[in-house]
């Protein structure tokens, strides 16, 4: 993988790049010639469309895949190539995915990847892109940003848009649980705009950190199974169970259907800070349907590999909430629970098979004045198993 950081003009340099193991800055091209008529945004989208042409004249020894994103972009690198080598880089691939918004999607198109959740662009694209680019921006001076003139000239191609579930442009705000915690059965590739979310680990005040927590633990051990959800039972205490590898577990008092909790709860407000569950492009559910079932939520605080056995263990913590009034008999995991702790084999090939969500059991459980403590076992699920209800 090789990358660049694209500025419309030079600025100083405090360190050789390469020393630094950053990426490269490079100066996109003057575009004061192309025409640009959209009210409210800005001029430079005209130069952001034009780095995919201009990545590609570089003439980048073995390139296959273009893949651009925002300065507020997080990628997943092994997933991001696990996810472009599925497909054949000598025919023309658009792959991306739309808004989590119903109305950005309206408003722009849900037949266009947005640019905060990055795109790839495959090599036979980005040349036939690259012949006919400019004069195609010359028709398309009303479009908002880079992403949508992209889409444009892509259409002009006739090459459609590749969803890849992965992709998030996360066109949300408050907390990203409900999105983490509940993933597509699909790698995780992106996350954006990250400066109007939460941290990932609400009990890590800095968004930096939080990400560091994550990329330095289970992203650096097993990065095609984070934020893989598995979900199972406490028949003993009558406990919903759902783990989201390497980000959290979420515990819920009674028996709730595996297709209920594959269903992202609304932890976030949509992009134009609504609590409208309409205006979301995906199912969404409420956190709670009534008190006793709100949810108590451990999130992952530290991980390591034991390699005699090649597993995974990853431990998470208890978020702390004011309790919440319930006269139900089933016990409250927040009386019995502080801990969780996740057993994994490694899994490399988890992608190589037809999507299928891991099985989880639950191998101990708390006891009233003992162990606090819940241990599960997460990994392929046998012949014959399933989530049972």
């Amino acid at each position: 993988m090789r990358g660049f950081v694209w500025l419309d003009k030079p600025v100083p340099e405090v360190r050789n790049a390469s020393s630094t193991g950053l990426p490269g800055i490079k100066i996109s091209a003057n575009t004061s010639g192309f025409p640009y008529t959209h009210g409210a945004g800005s001029r430079s989208a005209l130069r952001i469309t034009r780095i995919v042409s201009e990545s590609f004249r570089l003439g980048l020894p073995g390139a296959r895949w273009f893949v651009m994103g925002d300065d507020d972009t997080v990628f997943f690198p092994d997933n991001l190539v696990d996810v472009l080598s599925r497909y054949d880089h000598t025919q023309p691939y658009y792959v991306g995915n739309p808004s989590e918004s119903h109305i950005q999607n309206l408003i722009f198109s849900y037949g266009m990847a947005f640019g905060g959740g990055g795109f790839a662009i495959s090599r036979a694209a980005a040349e036939q892109l690259a012949r006919m680019q400019d004069g195609c921006i010359q028709r398309y001076p009303a479009l908002y940003g880079s992403d949508d003139r992209v889409h444009a000239c892509m259409s002009e191609l006739g090459v459609p848009l590749t969803r890849h579930l992965g992709f998030h442009q996360c066109d949300l705000w408050g907390d990203v649980l409900g999105l983490l915690g509940a993933h597509p059965v699909t790698p995780l590739v992106t996350l954006h705009h990250l400066d109007f979310l939460q941290p990932v680990f609400p009990t890590v005040k800095s968004r930096t950190r939080a990400l560091r927590r994550l990329f330095e633990g289970p992203v650096a051990l097993d990065p095609a199974a984070v934020a893989q959800q598995a979900v199972c039972y406490d028949a003993g205490k009558e406990w919903t169970v759902s783990v989201s590898w390497g980000f959290a577990v979420v515990v819920v008092r009674g028996v709730l259907s595996p297709r209920e909790m594959e269903t992202p709860m609304r932890t976030f407000l949509n992009w134009y800070r609504r609590a409208d569950y309409t205006a979301y492009a995906f199912n969404t559910r409420p956190v709670a349907r009534q008190p006793c079932q709100r949810p108590q939520v451990y999130y992952m605080r530290q991980s390591r590999l034991d390699r005699r056995r090649n597993t995974t263990v990853t431990e998470y913590e208890r978020h702390r909430v004011p309790p919440t009034p319930c006269r139900w008999r089933i016990p409250d995991p927040a009386a019995l629970l502080d801990r969780v702790v996740v057993l994994k084999k490694l899994d490399p090939g988890l992608w190589k098979r037809a999507p299928r969500r891991n099985c989880c059991r639950v191998v101990s459980s708390p006891t009233k004045g003992k162990d606090r403590r819940m241990t599960i076992d997460v990994g392929v699920c046998r012949e014959g198993e399933f989530a049972r209800v």
